[in-house]
This record gives structure tokens, sequence and C-alpha cells, in this order.
């Protein structure tokens, strides 16, 4: 074979009869003569194998293919291995150099030609999709790899059963050690915790505050957890962590992923002052939701059900984060405002979604006698509370303030104490 014919390429090698096998967006059923993918463009790359194609437990590793010319194409070698079930890059140097000058004999029938499409144009030719590849992992780094999955450079391993700590479900009356069949890696992402979003000594006004708008919470992430030399390269980082998760979704259907895509989501859509210093990053956010929403049929297991219940938590983001802007002024606020618009726009030619609060909703009324009437309510969120549930503003006595903020920073008082003499009821503090 002549050696300037040679592309890049990863070989996938012992894989099980007829397992699964997959690169990027794409998934296929290995054959016998199958040894890996040539042509790879450069750039990143996903490759992922199970031992058969039914729901089992799925491999997959990254690894980066660089566009320097200058040297030989780059060689991939990874493997199955039996004994302990995964998915494992080829260690020995020697083994990688006898592949390498070895890949005539398997060039034209072991290995097939890179693409992201299964079917096939009017010529023959596999059709090609668009470059939403390249665009879902634009934010990918090492960095963030290491970070998450271990320092294994071109083979950042996980499975679809590898976890971060918070995810992992407790077996009561168990260890820890003993409740987990398998050791798994352990992924360590960000540390979005979305029950405290206000700051270390935080009153009961400025911690209320925080929860309704949670642009501290972010800015605390980005400036205390994330990695780089200057802003725009930490909040890269939170991005990345986006594309990460949901692309590990779609390959591993992995869970743990999919708690931190929708908790990084909870995060950034339920900011308001943020939107203001951070223009740039939300307008990511959003471009970067858009093109994954545009993949979400591609998962398996139901993981990304868009139907109405599925998509509630999204749709209710979504929702907030329009009325939240409509509260600022600004540029910053008209660059999001055109994403989001052409975000909307996107799920309602996809999903019939109306994400504003013009819409109707029209349905049939059953009457007490039987009678059935068509009913429409204009301007009315569905997700909003209402009746008996609907939140109540209740006035506290200036008592009850003392109280309430005496509570808050541990202090005894007690309703004796009080400033004015009078016994206070007691205060229900919970929320």
């Amino acid at each position: 074979m002549d050696r300037a014919s040679q592309t890049a390429c990863v070989l996938m090698l012992d894989l099980p009869a007829s397992a699964l096998g997959g690169i990027d967006l794409l998934s296929f059923t290995t054959s016998q003569r199958f040894r890996g993918i040539k042509n790879l463009p450069p750039g990143w790359h996903f490759v992922f194998v199970s031992s058969s194609s039914s729901l089992s437990v799925r491999h997959g590793a990254w690894f980066h293919v660089s566009d320097d010319k200058s040297g030989p194409p780059s060689i991939f070698v990874k493997k199955w291995d039996p004994a302990t079930e995964d998915f494992v890059a080829e260690g020995s140097e020697t083994e990688v150099m006898r592949w390498r000058a070895n890949l005539g004999s398997i060039w034209r029938e072991g290995l097939t030609p890179y693409r992201q499409s299964s079917g096939a144009n009017e010529s023959g030719d596999a059709e090609e999709e668009s470059n939403d590849w390249e665009r879902l992992t634009s934010r990918i780094t090492p960095a963030l790899l290491d970070r998450i999955t271990g320092p294994t450079p071109n083979h950042w391993g996980l499975t679809s059963a590898s976890s971060a700590a918070q995810d992992v479900d407790d077996i009561p009356g168990l260890s820890k050690d003993e409740s987990i069949f398998q050791p798994e890696k352990e992924l360590h992402f960000l540390p979005v915790d979305l029950k405290r979003t206000w700051r270390e000594g935080a009153t009961g006004r400025e911690r209320t505050q925080a929860a309704q708008d949670r642009s501290w919470a972010l800015g605390e992430l980005i400036e205390q957890h994330c990695v780089g030399n200057n802003v725009q390269e930490r909040e890269t980082e939170v991005l990345g962590e986006l594309q990460f998760t949901f692309l590990m979704i779609l390959t591993l259907n992995n869970n743990s992923c999919l708690e931190q895509w929708k908790r990084l989501l909870s995060l950034l859509l339920t900011c308001r002052d943020a939107v203001k210093e951070r223009a740039t990053l939300f307008v990511e956010v959003l471009q970067t939701l858009r093109v994954q929403l545009a993949h979400c049929g591609d998962a398996e297991g139901g993981l990304f059900d868009m139907s109405d219940e599925g998509g509630r938590l999204l749709k209710t983001l979504l929702r907030g984060f329009r009325k939240r802007l409509e509260e600022i002024n600004g540029q910053a606020k008209v660059d999001v405002m055109d994403v989001l618009e052409d975000l909307e726009g996107s799920l309602k030619e996809g999903f019939g979604w109306e994400l504003d609060d013009s819409f109707v909703k029209r349905g049939m009324l059953e009457l007490e006698d039987g009678e059935q009437v068509e009913m429409e309510i204009n301007g009315i969120d569905e997700e909003d509370e209402s009746g008996e549930y609907a939140p109540v503003v209740v006035e506290l006595t200036t008592a009850q303030m003392r109280l309430l903020e005496g509570n808050q920073l541990g202090s005894e008082i007690t309703p004796e104490e009080s400033d004015d003499g009078d016994e206070v009821e007691d205060v229900d503090m919970s929320y």
C-alpha cells in the first residue's frame, strides 16, 4: 500500500461477533472483517463499543486527530479486552508500530470510511451530514477531559455506568464499597449545587434573590472551579462540559451525564444579571442548545423525550429565561434575545412548542350536566400555579421580621423576647 494514500484511522480490534460499534454520531453493528475506521477528519472524535447490540454497558473513548500534515497520518489502536470486558488503548508502542506497518493488509476491506450518515445519495456515495459534530464538540479541550475522566491522552475513557459521586444511588444496608458490584470510573463534574445558590452568611432577602436569579452561583462556579488564564477561557469550560455531557447521553446513554446536563441548564437559564456581564456565554449556550436539541431524537431508551411530559423542565427553563431577559436592557439583551428567538423558532417547528405567553390553550370542558364546551384561554403559562395552590404574599409584623432574621443568624431569640413585649406566634421558617 502506498504510504502517501494513508489517512488518519482508528483501529478497533478483537471486538465480539456482531458487537455494537460507533463513532461520533453514527452507530453500527460490526462484521467479522471490521477492524476500524479510516479517513478521519481533523478534530475531536469519540468511539464506543458494546459487547452486543442490546442494552448492555457501552464503553467509549475520546481522541483527537491533529491537522498537522507534516508527519505521518495518525493511527489510534484500541481493542476489546475479553478478560475485563473493557475497551482499552493498546499500551505497547511496538504493537502500534506493527499495525502501522501492516495497514495495507486491512486497509481496503477491514477499515470502513468515516461518515456520519448511514444513507446514500443518488450516486451511491455516503451522504455526509452537516458539520454538526464539529459544532457539538467546539468547546471540548484536553484539560476538560483530564478533569472529568482522568489524564489519559487520546484515550479519555468512560462507560455508560460511569458516574459522578453525587449521582451514585445508595443501597440501604450496604456500605459504599459493598454497593458497587463492579468498580466504575468516577466522573468529576463541575460542582453545581442548585440547593445553595447564595454566598456564605447571606441574609433572608439576599438568599431569596439569589434563588430567583442564580447569577452569583454561576459567577462563583466560573471563578472558583473553572481553569483558564482569563474569563473567556473559564466560561469555555462550562460550555465544554455542557457539550461533553450531552454527547455522552447520545452515545453511551449515561444517566449521570444527563443529570449534570440538566443541572448546568438549570443554573444557566435561571440567571438574569449574569446575562449583562456574560452575554457571549449565553449566546453560545443557546446556540449549542439549538444544535443539541436537533439531535435529541438520536438518543435511545427515551432519555430525551421531548413530548409535553419529558420536555417540561426545558420548556419551563426557557420560558423563565425569556421573562428574565425582558427585565433587563442594553445590547446584551438584544444579542441574547436574537439567539433565543431562533431557538424558539426551531422548537416550534420541530416540536410545536410555544414558549412565549401569547399562545392560546384550547380544549373541551365538560360541565356538570354533561354538556361539552370548547374553551380558549389566552396568555396563561401552563407551569403557573393557580387556585388554592397559588403563591400567597404574607405581611409580617416587625416582631416576626426580627424573629425571622434571628433564626437565620442562628440566634436564640424566643417569642417572649420580642421588642414590643407581645408573645409572637411560631412562624414556619422552612422553605
